[in-house]
């Protein structure tokens, strides 16, 4: 379970990590686009995968799903996969390589909490933690423009404390997060500037 560290005498370190954790390392240039392959991933891509063990699926949607639900301890020291608006962008080392995401669809990992959380803009599949691991949440997503209800389920956190949706892009969205006892609800947006990490939902 996430612990925000408090002291003052390390707040600016703590903010600097949270950011960097988040984001992948904060990355301002594209990484090149995966070069083609049969599995669909791009062979760089899976050579990289390789490196860590790690059998690539033949979709980008299936490999997000498969890092994020990875137990903490069996996480790759070393490997970086940073979710962006358009791409899976993959690190290790100085090496780097992007995996794009179909332009009509958004990927959106959601933390929320109680008492501890962190600052997140691009959600890290493989160092981001938030407080809630394993928890069973109602969440109900609709679209501000139409009321039309995208999602209205029960999800079950990750043992890093996300839960995942898939959306349209370029929506403006309202989400309900119950877990029985505490509920949050906020906008949430899935546009070109909008984040793929939302860690600010407390529940109360």
């Amino acid at each position: 379970m996430f612990r925000s560290r408090s002291a003052a005498s390390f707040g600016a370190l703590v903010l600097l990590v949270s950011l960097t954790a988040c984001t992948g390392g904060g990355e301002t240039n594209p990484a090149p686009t995966a070069a083609e392959s049969p599995l669909g991933l791009g062979l760089d891509a899976e050579a990289m995968l390789a490196e860590y063990d790690i059998v690539a699926p033949t979709d980008v949607k299936d490999l997000i799903e498969e890092l994020q639900s990875q137990p903490l301890a069996e996480r790759p020291a070393g490997l970086m996969a940073s979710v962006r608006v358009d791409e899976l962008l993959l690190s290790s080392g100085d090496d780097e390589v992007g995996v794009p995401i179909p332009t009509d669809d958004f990927h959106l990992s959601v933390a929320p909490y109680l008492d501890d959380t962190h600052d997140c803009f691009y959600h890290s599949l493989t160092t981001c933690v938030g407080e809630l691991a394993d928890e069973e949440l109602q969440v109900t997503i609709t679209d501000d423009a139409n009321n039309e209800v995208l999602l209205d389920e029960t999800v079950t956190t990750f043992e890093n404390g996300f839960f995942d949706v898939w959306l349209p892009a370029g929506r403006d969205l309202t989400m309900r997060i119950d877990d029985g006892e505490n509920t949050a609800e906020v906008p949430v947006g899935t546009g070109a500037d909008d984040p793929t990490c939302v860690t600010t939902v407390q529940l109360s």
